[in-house]
């Protein structure tokens, strides 16, 4: 599993194409924040976060699907044999989490199309909405995702080289160790949907990287 922040989307995505090369199914999940913050602030709507997940009304949502489906097509021309697809469209879960509007907590599943793909030699590319339709924090459907088809391995590759602990970049963070951190406010922003997804990545088997940063069950 291979998770593409939206500020790096389609200029790493060739390194699906790299773990591919290597023998590894790849399924792809990217985001599109910037590109949603830009389409935002252009229309004159103000973006507001809570913990690093974007409130999202009705008038955010239509933003958020048409910037999702932009860097989707951007990244399915970089990578062999894409097949790009919509989480909303393919079954992908979400429970709706009321007091960020319309913003999903995704649930493990493993649609039909993504294995189909699998199957098929291809590499689906994946955008983050849930059925609702609801946004999803692209790092935690890629977890969810990662978990429900039972992935060896997912990375976050992102324009950040890891999770920093008193200054500097830690190699290796236990989940219990990232769940303290996390309730006693050690991390703010979009890291902490990031990790988040990794410890649950972790618990459910997969073995998670944020840059060099290894997070542990």
């Amino acid at each position: 599993m291979l998770k593409l922040g939206g500020r790096v989307a389609a200029e790493e995505a060739v390194q699906a194409n790299v773990l591919r090369a290597a023998g590894h199914e790849v399924v792809v999940v990217h985001g599109a924040g910037p590109q949603i913050t830009a389409e935002m602030e252009r229309r004159g709507i103000e973006p507001r976060f809570v913990e690093g997940r974007r409130v999202t009304t009705e008038e955010v949502l239509d933003v958020v699907r048409a910037s999702l489906l932009a860097v989707n097509a951007e990244v399915c021309g970089v990578v062999d044999d894409a097949v790009g697809l919509a989480g909303d469209e393919i079954g992908l879960r979400a429970t709706q989490m009321q007091a960020l509007g319309l913003v999903g907590d995704p649930e493990p599943t493993a649609p039909g199309e993504v294995l189909e793909a699998l199957a098929n030699g291809r590499v689906p590319v994946v955008a983050p909405l849930a059925e609702g339709p609801l946004n999803v924090n692209a790092d935690e459907m890629a977890a969810a995702l990662a978990v429900g088809v039972g992935a060896d391995r997912i990375l976050f590759v992102t324009d950040v080289p890891g999770v920093l602990v008193d200054g500097a970049v830690a190699p290796r963070i236990a989940a219990a160790d990232a769940d303290r951190m996390l309730a006693d406010g050690s991390f703010e922003g979009g890291i902490v949907p990031k990790l988040v997804a990794a410890v649950r990545a972790a618990r459910g088997g997969v073995t998670a990287e944020i840059g060099a940063t290894a997070v542990v069950a």
